[in-house]
């Protein structure tokens, strides 16, 4: 697969680039080359290959929910202001 010079002028006016008129010549080497790599790859057989979302089988590891009855001293301990198991806030609204 190849590109055009005058396709990459176009595409760097999309995108916004602002390449030097000297420039171009090289990016659309560079860009071919690296389309023509890509088109390579067309060629191999991913037939048995399952699409992946990530290179290596990591899984999450969680950890088990344990459920606890809270511990209300020692929140009233961390609370600035704590009143009839309430947490006393400034007023924000009048």
């Amino acid at each position: 697969m190849s590109i055009s010079f005058d396709d990459v002028v176009h595409v760097s006016r999309l995108a916004r680039l602002d390449f030097k008129e000297n420039e171009f010549e090289e990016i659309t080497e560079q860009l071919g080359s690296i389309l023509n790599y890509i088109s390579s790859l067309n060629e191999l057989d991913t037939k048995d290959v399952l699409p992946t979302s990530h290179v290596l089988s990591i899984k999450n590891v969680f950890r088990e929910d344990i459920v606890n009855e809270p511990n209300v001293n020692e929140i009233e301990k961390m609370a600035p202001e704590f009143k009839n198991g309430c947490f006393l806030v400034p007023k924000v609204l009048d």
